[in-house]
């Protein structure tokens, strides 16, 4: 069957009726609530990785450290892992993201990691135009500012500690959009699924969810709806984002971006539990939405296991 390695139950109900529409068989593997005999191998199946970087945010602190080594017990037995160990470490460390994004061609906006209060006092002196701050590990937006000035900055160094999981803080230039919208570029088994344009006036916790919005009805000061489906969007850097998303073990994974005043796409944020805008998809009349199309890709990729399975049953009698 389909495994689901998740810690959020009400961001999972969208696929669980996908799935269910589907009659594809699966279970639930809640990440805070797990026990794992190492002695025994895993069931078989294909397992699909849903662990969030925002874990922390609703009591789940060690969901993280759970899943990587759950991963490396599934990996150890060969079983079918859909956004692996690999995956799970990019999923939690901007800076890693970073690193990675630049290895695969991409564009960031200018980012320096500090550790510690001091060092994040020494770093931010050198930056005389307004910038943003954020946790290694944050997830949904959580902890993102922009800092303006120095009071706002000697308040984050003041709860460092509260402020960051691991220790380690990003400051990233602030790249304004002309129009003040980014991109999130979403991918499902590998493909481009669509790209969807988010106002981002409303601050950066930007996840498109239907359970993280405060009202649907949320409309910008343009009139543009917050979450717009870019009709047959691929931008130039597509080839390179899908090999970034091949490097990185990402096969259900969304990428953020905002175009710089030359059009050109600047990363800052990637992540493998990825959501849809519900709405955004009935304005755009899509026969097949986001989850569906997890749905459908775990499907084949289950059929797929239970072919290879078959033949080496055949094979060995």
């Amino acid at each position: 069957m389909i495994h689901i390695i998740h810690e959020n139950d009400t961001w999972l109900e969208p696929l669980r009726l996908e799935l269910a529409e589907r009659a594809l068989p699966y279970a639930e593997w809640f990440i805070d609530d797990l026990v794992l005999d190492l002695n025994s191998a895993p069931p078989e199946g294909v397992f699909y990785n849903r662990m969030s970087a925002s874990s922390h945010t609703r009591d789940h602190r060690y969901a993280w450290e759970a899943t990587r080594g759950l991963m490396g017990w599934l990996e150890a037995h060969g079983r079918r892992v859909v956004n692996n160990r690999r995956a799970t470490e990019l999923e939690v460390s901007k800076v890693e993201q970073a690193i990675a994004l630049q290895a695969s061609g991409l564009m960031t906006p200018k980012t320096v990691a500090v550790t510690g209060p001091q060092a994040l006092r020494s770093a931010a002196a050198d930056w005389s135009d307004p910038f943003i701050l954020k946790p290694n590990r944050g997830g949904k937006g959580t902890g993102v500012e922009l800092i303006r000035n120095q009071a706002q900055l000697d308040l984050i160094v003041e709860r460092f500690e509260d402020y960051t999981l691991d220790g380690t803080v990003v400051l990233q230039s602030y790249v304004q959009p002309a129009d003040g919208r980014v991109w999130r570029l979403e991918f499902v088994g590998g493909n481009h699924l669509y790209t969807v344009s988010i106002d981002a006036g409303g601050g950066f916790e930007l996840c498109p969810s239907d359970a993280c919005q405060i009202g649907n009805a949320y409309c910008p000061a343009d009139g543009r709806a917050k979450f717009e489906i870019l009709d047959g969007h691929r931008p130039e850097e597509l080839e390179r984002c899908l090999s970034f998303l091949r490097d990185a073990g990402m096969e259900v994974a969304a990428m953020e971006a905002a175009p710089d005043a030359q059009g050109r796409l600047r990363f800052y944020d990637v992540n493998i539990n990825t959501n849809y805008n519900a709405e955004a998809e009935r304005r755009q009349g899509l026969e097949q939405t986001g989850m569906g199309e997890i749905a459908a890709f775990l499907g084949r990729e289950l059929e797929v296991v239970r072919t290879d399975a078959k033949r080496q049953k055949q094979h060995a009698s």
